[in-house]
C-alpha cells in the first residue's frame, strides 16, 4: 500500500526539511543522484522519520530499513520529476500557487505572524514561498508523470473477479461502517440581494483602483476570498484560457493590457479582473474574488425554515422524501428522496462517471462534509437533524437537515456489497504492476548515482543498483 501514497507523504514530510534548508549544518551531504536532481542526507532522514511516526499512528510497522525505505521512494521521485521534464509533461501552475499560498498562510497561523514565521525558518517569507513553490512543482511534476504512465489504465469486470478471488481470506479487506444519509438544503431567500451587495462592493471597488485611490494587490490583499492569490495581491501566474471556468475565461479573452474588469460572475462567486500581460496562449492576470454574504437574520431566516420543514416531516404531515423533491435546493438529491451521493464531488473534480456514484460514505469520505457528520453521528438510524449552517464545496453558505437513512456495519469485502470499492483495489494493483515494468526501463535509461554506503540496503526495485 505505501507505493500508493507515497507522493503524498514525500511531500508533507519534505516541505519542513525544504524549509529548513536555510539553517542545514554542514554535515548534511549528497546520498544519490537522479538524473539532473541530487538527494540530500537530511531529505532522507526527514521523510524516515515521518514514515516511521505514520506507521506508529496507524499501529503497524514494516520489515524494510526506513532509512533504505525512505531514499527508494526519493529516488522514484526524483526519477518522475526529470523525466517529465523530458517529456514535456504539463502541470498546472495555478494550483501550484493555491496550494503554495494556502500553505504559507497556514504556517503563519501558526506562528502568528510573518515576522515570526522568518524568524523561525532564518529566511524572508519570499524565500519560505520560493521553497514551497519549487517542492510542490517537482511532486507536480512528479505526479502528472505517473498519470502520464498509468493514467488510462482500465479493468474490467473479469480483472476485478480475479483479483478479488487472488486475496487469501485471511487478507480480503475489511470496510469499515458506512453511512446512507439523505438531506434537505436551502440557500437564502436574500441570495439575490446579497449578489447584488457583493457587486456593489467589487463595483466600488473598481472606482478605487480606476480613479487611483487604491491600488488592485492592496484590495486583493485585503478582501480577496481567494487563498491560492491574496498572499500575492490577487497575482495568478500565466495560464490558458482553458484551465480556467468559462465566465471568467469569456471576460479575461476580450481585455486589453492593464484594463479592469467590469464584475464577472463564475462558478465560484464574482470578481473583477486586471490582465498584466498575454504571451500567445497564456493569460497573465490579478483578480479579486468575493463570494455573497449574509446577515445573522438572513442565516437565522434559513434554519427556521429548514426546522419548519423538519416539524412538519416529525408530525408526519410529510415525510422526507416528499420534503426534499417540494423544498431542497439540491438538484442531485431532491429527486432520489434527498440521498447524497458524491455527485457534486466527481463533477468538481472532473471525475464524474456514472458508475462512480456512491451514496454509501466511510468517515473519511466526510473531509468536505464535515458539518454533515457531525450532525449524522448524532443520531440512530432513521432519525433527523435540527437544522444547521453550513458551506457547498465552493464556500457558499447554506441551511441543512439530514436524516440518518442507514449505518452499514464493518465487513469483510465482498464482490455483491462491495464492488464499487474492490474495482478500485483491482485498478490500483493493475497500475502498479504497470508502473513498475515502466520503472524498470526509466531506471536502465537514466542516470543513477548512489553513495556506496547506501548501496547495500533492501531496495524493492533491483535495477537500482547499477
Amino acid at each position: 500500500m505505501l507505493k500508493k501514497v507515497i507522493l503524498p507523504l514525500i511531500l508533507a514530510c519534505s516541505l519542513a526539511g525544504v524549509i529548513a534548508q536555510g539553517r542545514q549544518v554542514m554535515l548534511d551531504k549528497v546520498v544519490a543522484v537522479v538524473g539532473n536532481s541530487s538527494i540530500l542526507y537530511s531529505d532522507v532522514s526527514d521523510y524516515a522519520r515521518h514514515l516511521v511516526e505514520q506507521r506508529r499512528q496507524a499501529g503497524y510497522t514494516s520489515d524494510r530499513d526506513p532509512m533504505n525505505e525512505a531514499l527508494e521512494a526519493l529516488m522514484t521521485q526524483k526519477l518522475l520529476y526529470n523525466q517529465a521534464l523530458i517529456d514535456s509533461v504539463q502541470i498546472n501552475a495555478s494550483d501550484i500557487v493555491t496550494r503554495v499560498e494556502e500553505q504559507l498562510q497556514q504556517m503563519i497561523e501558526e506562528e502568528g505572524s510573518i515576522p515570526k514565521l522568518e524568524a523561525k525558518h532564518h529566511m524572508a517569507v519570499f524565500n519560505i514561498r520560493e521553497n514551497m513553490r519549487q517542492l510542490y512543482e517537482e511532486q507536480a511534476y512528479a505526479s502528472a508523470m505517473r498519470s502520464e504512465v498509468v493514467g488510462k489504465v482500465t479493468i474490467i469486470p473479469g480483472e476485478v473477479e480475479l483479483f478479488f478471488n487472488s486475496i487469501p481470506q485471511d487478507s480480503i479487506p475489511v470496510v469499515p461502517d458506512q453511512y446512507v444519509y439523505a438531506q434537505i438544503t436551502r440557500f437564502p431567500k436574500s441570495m439575490k440581494e446579497a449578489k447584488q451587495r457583493t457587486r456593489e462592493r467589487l463595483l466600488d471597488m473598481r472606482e478605487r483602483i480606476i480613479t487611483g485611490k487604491a491600488k488592485f494587490a492592496n484590495l486583493a490583499r485585503m478582501y480577496s476570498q481567494d487563498p491560492g492569490t491574496m498572499m500575492s495581491g490577487g497575482e495568478m501566474p500565466p495560464t490558458p484560457l482553458s484551465g480556467l471556468d468559462e465566465s471568467f475565461a469569456a471576460a479575461l479573452s476580450d481585455m486589453k493590457k492593464d484594463q479592469i474588469s467590469e464584475v464577472v460572475e463564475s462558478q465560484y462567486g464574482f470578481h473583477i479582473i486586471q490582465l498584466i500581460d498575454k504571451r500567445g496562449e497564456l493569460y497573465h492576470f490579478r483578480h479579486i474574488l468575493l463570494r455573497p454574504s449574509y446577515t445573522s437574520d438572513e442565516l437565522r431566516e434559513v434554519t427556521n425554515e429548514l426546522d419548519s420543514i423538519a416539524l412538519l416531516i416529525r408530525n408526519d404531515s410529510t415525510t422526507f422524501e416528499k420534503a426534499a423533491l417540494e423544498f431542497s435546493d439540491d438538484a442531485s438529491s431532491k429527486m432520489n428522496g434527498g440521498i447524497v451521493s458524491n455527485h457534486d464531488l466527481l463533477e468538481r473534480s472532473f471525475a464524474f462517471d456514472a458508475k462512480l456514484t456512491q451514496t454509501k460514505f466511510l468517515r473519511e469520505d466526510f473531509q468536505y462534509a464535515q458539518d454533515d457528520y457531525n450532525a449524522l453521528r448524532r443520531l440512530k438510524v432513521g432519525e433527523m437533524s435540527d437544522a444547521f449552517l453550513t458551506q457547498d464545496l465552493i464556500g457558499n453558505q447554506l441551511g441543512k437537515i439530514v436524516k440518518l437513512v442507514e449505518i452499514i456495519p464493518t465487513h469483510p469485502a465482498s464482490l455483491n456489497e462491495d464492488y464499487l470499492r474492490l474495482e478500485q483495489l483491482a485498478l490500483e494493483d493493475k497500475k502498479e504492476k504497470i508502473f513498475d515494468k515502466w520503472l524498470d526501463k526509466r531506471i536502465e535509461a537514466m542516470y543513477v548515482y548512489i553513495e556506496p554506503e547506501f548501496r547495500s540496503g533492501e531496495f524493492e526495485n533491483k535495477k537500482w543498483i547499477k
